[in-house]
């Protein structure tokens, strides 16, 4: 564990009960969060890589216009 994640639950320690429940669900879901992005991203990775090829063929053949 890191020093910065030590010290912030020692801080975390020194909450009441309720205070140290409420910010225990938030990090927890916040962890469950980033897993479910990267799970999509990893899932996703093919077709991202596909339609990026599809975007840098049509710009290589003129069929794009600048935004």
């Amino acid at each position: 564990m890191t020093q910065l994640m030590e010290k912030a639950l020692a801080e975390v320690a020194k909450l009441p009960e309720s205070e140290q429940e409420t910010l225990a669900a938030i990090l927890l879901e916040e962890i469950a969060s980033e897993q479910r992005w990267s799970d999509s991203f990893a899932k996703s990775e093919d077709l991202l890589e596909k339609l990026a090829a599809e975007a840098l063929e049509e710009h290589a053949a003129g069929r794009t216009e600048p935004l």
